[in-house]
């Protein structure tokens, strides 16, 4: 039986043999003590590695961004935030359902950047009309899009002269790194660092390029993780004998950063291959997701393309575009099978 392609999200990869090896290795503690060895290993890791003073394992990536906000802001505070972010569009609301933090959304510029003028404009005053504004949340990549290493020090710098904390959603912080590295001839762990740095906090992601099953990791200043961590006991994120996962995410950072470059390759070999497809429109991706639209005639097609490529093995998404992500367990064999596969459909 033909195996399937899937190119869903980079979230569905399966641990490699020598990162099962790993978490079958590691020995164990409870955390909620803080005496699991390869949690604490972990997390002194990703701190180090970025630059922060302690870092703080937690389940999901949501739950990252939830434990920074709140640590960041108190009740009727605000956090500017881009309409397209996963923490403001994508995490069922969780700041405001559950820590009483309004966002304040704003609109993209095609780049994925927010407006310098566009954050200034609105911090609101401190009046008690207004909700507090606290906090400037950016993400890196968005949709696949590196953020220019210029602007997040233009936009950084601004909210810090306005008195606003700044946190990075930077689930795939790694992508971005070896995207701007590539650029810049540097190297990846250096230019990680290097984003990190013009924030107050950052969440990295385990699970999604990385490859690793579970986690994230939550970065900041011994303070600030001391308050994230009450905060994750009362999202019911303390977990006992994690170790086993914090080896895989340790093993991820170890092994699996430099490999990103060839899934930003898979992604360009999968655009190249669908260039010039009537009906198609393809936008180059900077990292590992690719987007591209139904136009014309094939606007109404999304859902008879994705039953399409259902048959042929390959599994894509089309939630609100349609959406190829590449990852370690995508090879170049399976994108030129999407890429004729989805050459078929438009060829019928």
């Amino acid at each position: 039986m033909t195996s399937k392609v899937d190119l869903r999200s980079d979230t569905v990869t399966q641990p490699t043999e020598g990162m099962r090896a790993a978490m079958a290795r590691a020995p164990l503690g409870d955390d909620v003590f803080g005496d699991d060895p390869s949690v604490n290993a972990l997390q002194e890791k990703i701190a180090a590695m970025l630059g922060f003073e302690a870092a703080l394992f937690v389940p999901t990536g949501t739950q990252s961004n939830l434990c920074a906000i709140l640590a960041h802001c108190q009740r009727g505070d605000e956090y500017i935030v881009g309409q397209m972010q996963h923490c403001y569009r994508w995490e069922g609301g969780g700041a405001a359902v559950l820590g009483s933090v309004q966002p304040q959304p704003l609109n993209h510029q095609a780049d994925g950047t927010l407006a310098l003028a566009d954050i200034e404009s609105a911090v609101k005053p401190d009046d008690p009309h207004f909700a507090r504004s606290r906090l400037l949340a950016l993400e890196n990549t968005l949709g696949g899009k590196l953020l220019p290493m210029a602007y997040i020090e233009q936009a950084t710098d601004l909210a810090r002269r306005q008195g606003l904390a700044r946190h990075l959603d930077g689930a795939r912080l790694f992508n971005a790194a070896v995207a701007q590295a590539a650029f810049l001839g540097t190297e990846a762990r250096a230019e990680a660092r290097r984003i990190a740095g013009c924030f107050d906090s950052v969440s990295v992601c385990f699970s999604k390029g990385l490859g690793a099953p579970v986690g994230s990791a939550l970065c900041g200043s011994v303070e600030f993780i001391a308050r994230a961590r009450r905060i994750r006991k009362m999202a019911g994120g303390a977990m006992r004998q994690a170790g086993g996962l914090a080896a895989a995410a340790s093993y991820a950072l170890d092994h699996h950063i430099a490999r990103l470059a060839d899934d930003h390759a898979l992604a360009t070999r999968l655009a190249d291959g669908l260039a010039g497809l009537d009906g198609l429109q393809v936008e180059a991706p900077q990292t590992n997701i690719l987007f591209v639209d139904l136009v014309g005639s094939a606007r109404d097609r999304s859902e008879a393309l994705l039953r399409h490529l259902a048959s042929e093995g390959i599994q894509a998404t089309g939630l609100y575009r349609m959406r190829f992500v590449t990852h370690l367990d995508v090879d170049a064999a399976g994108v030129d099978r999407a890429i004729a596969a989805i050459r078929g459909f438009f060829k019928d």
